[in-house]
């Protein structure tokens, strides 16, 4: 592929799972970081970004309840995209893990997982995995 090869560029952007919809949603968890910075608790944050979905009008369920597990996700966003938000030192494999999890059990095809605690936020995306093992 060449660098201004914008046919393949093209044909990638149309493979964004809800490229308007992300778009929102990550806009609002950057100005959740810009309002309270990086040394909040997790609890903070989830407050401030359920107050920013609503003067947005961005429809959300708060803390979620997903399956039997008694796992809850912490915002499910226009019923398409999970949120799974972190205040910690830096994320784990761990993290990835449990969010691909709350997406094989929601079904869910995509979710993001920020970590609030970095000096400049880079909000994850993942995609569930279609053949997923139970043992992860």
């Amino acid at each position: 592929m060449y660098a201004n090869d914008t046919n393949n560029t093209n044909r990638a952007l149309s493979k964004i799972l809800y490229k308007d919809l992300s778009y929102a949603v990550t806009g609002v968890l950057f100005s959740t970081h810009n309002e309270l910075g990086p040394y909040a608790r997790e609890k903070q944050y989830g407050d401030v970004t359920e107050r920013i979905f609503k003067e947005k009008h961005i429809a959300y369920e708060r803390e979620k309840k997903i399956g039997d597990s008694g796992n809850t996700l912490d915002f499910i966003v226009d019923g398409k995209i999970g949120l799974e938000l972190k205040a910690k030192r830096i994320l784990t494999k761990e993290d990835y893990y449990q969010t691909q999890r709350y997406l094989q059990e929601t079904r869910l095809k995509l979710a993001f997982l920020v970590n609030f605690r970095d000096k400049l936020i880079k909000p994850k995306r993942i995609v569930r995995i279609e053949n997923w093992k139970k043992s992860n």
